[in-house]
């Protein structure tokens, strides 16, 4: 396992990052990446193991469901990026297992390379969405052929393959790229249809940054965002050669769907369970500043806040029974996919609505309350401080730190990054509707049905009443 001073080394290695039209020679030395390399650091320094054949608790399979249910924890305690090579390593599992069937060499190479990537202890990040170009034409049809990525060149010792992979998040700190197709591929796609692992130093690999990083010089405004943010890289696959120990999938069309599909299943888990902890945290805030506000027992906020209350409390239930409804098999512990679509889904769905009622408790000062500079002004401080204050008990700049907490979190640039991935985070709310309808037992329900409504199904499939 790697320290985090280790760490930090690792990523001398010529990747090629740009950040707002520069190249970035040195992503410790940037002023909106520094922080996130220290994050990235400080996790592994907390779950470093001595020992040639020690496993980080972050990349360890789970092999049931009180496994599964002690390994949220302590993601929610780590960085993003941990959290996405978790995700990663589960979707590589869980991908093996699915095609070991059919493509037993290939489940072979991923497994061996799932364990190697435990020994190293390497951030891994998943690069799935493709550039796409006219969305309504499928990728062997697109005016730009690169507009999903693909295979260019088979060689005799691997592939060359060129595209972009969009939204990804930390891939600049991250040392492998696990690129798969972004959908099921068909007859005459072969070349699209290509699953591999990519170094991120690769020639050829080019990364382009955005961030939503505060922008501003006093980062206690920012409790939130200033604690959490990861740059997002749009992956740039300038023909890049892949050897053959690293490819998944090449050309098989017909198992290309099973990758976007095994790594739905674990961003939705991943999804479901954030959302189960920031829905808690949502009706905190509620409450806090309706008390603050004097509101507390007005019935129009008691009703709001009853409400974030039972959305929070069936989100925390559907992440529970994904998780005790699991399916373990030789390979590891697996999510139920009924509960996790269907609860990622419902959770996405309403987030909005959230927020909504949060924002009307609050008041605008969620967006105007002074900054924490202001309340130490020998000048504006004491105002500040009287006129933010409401009553005996609730201190001006108390009330201002709750206010610049909900903004950060729903209402900045944070909380717009956040309001978009909720929604679009494992595929968005289509594919979670469709997931949720192949595994919900419908035939179960229609008999429950016909039962009730006293109709029997007669041998000859003809329903006839009793």
């Amino acid at each position: 396992m790697m320290t985090g001073e280790q760490y930090k080394k690792s990523l001398y290695d010529n990747r090629e990052t740009y950040f707002e039209g520069e190249r970035i020679r040195d992503v410790m030395k940037h002023e909106h990446l520094a922080d996130c390399v220290a994050r990235i650091a400080a996790g592994y320094d907390r779950f470093y193991k001595p020992g040639a054949n020690a496993v980080s608790d972050l990349m360890a399979i789970p092999h049931s469901a009180a496994e599964l249910r002690d390994r949220i924890p302590l993601l929610h305690e780590s960085d993003i990026v941990a959290n996405v090579t978790y995700q990663a390593i589960m979707t590589l599992t869980t991908a093996a297992t699915r095609i070991a069937d059919i493509l037993p060499e290939f489940s072979k190479r991923i497994l061996e390379y799932v364990r190697d990537a435990q020994r190293r202890d390497i951030r891994i990040v998943e690069c799935i969405t493709d550039a796409k170009g006219d969305r309504s034409r499928p990728p062997g049809k697109q005016d730009d052929p690169d507009a999903y990525t693909h295979v260019i060149e088979r060689r005799k010792d691997g592939v060359v393959i060129r595209g972009a992979k969009l939204h990804i998040t930390g891939a600049s700190l991250c040392h492998e790229l696990m690129v798969i197709p972004t959908k099921a591929m068909h007859p005459g796609e072969e070349s699209y249809a290509i699953a591999c692992m990519v170094p991120v130093n690769s020639p050829g690999v080019r990364i382009v940054d955005t961030t939503y990083a505060p922008r501003h010089r006093d980062l206690r405004d920012f409790p939130v965002s200033a604690k959490t943010h990861m740059p997002e890289g749009f992956v740039i696959f300038d023909d890049v050669f892949v050897p053959n120990e690293r490819i998944f999938l090449d050309g098989q069309v017909a198992q290309a769907a099973i990758f976007a599909h095994s790594l739905g299943l674990w961003e939705r888990l991943g999804g479901l369970s954030g959302m189960a902890e920031e829905a808690d945290q949502m009706v905190g805030f509620a409450q806090l500043i309706a008390e603050a506000n004097g509101l507390a027992k007005e019935s129009h906020v008691r009703e709001k806040i009853s409400e974030m209350i039972i959305h929070a409390t069936l989100i925390r239930a559907a992440l529970e029974a994904a998780i005790a409804n699991c399916q373990v098999t030789s390979e590891g512990a697996f999510p139920n996919e009924l509960y996790t679509n269907a609860g990622k889904y419902h959770g996405a769905a309403n987030y909005n609505l959230m927020v909504r009622h949060l924002h009307d408790i609050s008041g605008g000062s969620v967006l105007t309350a002074p900054s924490i500079a202001d309340f130490e002004n020998e000048v504006t401080g004491p105002l500040v401080r009287k006129y933010m204050g409401t009553m005996n008990g609730v201190d001006g700049e108390y009330r201002a730190r709750l206010f610049h907490a909900i903004r950060d979190m729903t209402a900045d640039a944070f909380g717009g990054w956040k309001a978009v991935t909720n929604v679009q985070a494992g595929g968005g709310l289509y594919a979670q509707r469709i997931v949720t309808r192949r595994y919900y037992d419908l035939n179960g329900a229609k008999k429950k049905a016909l039962h009730v409504a006293g109709i029997d199904m007669g041998p000859d499939g003809q329903k006839t009443g009793h």
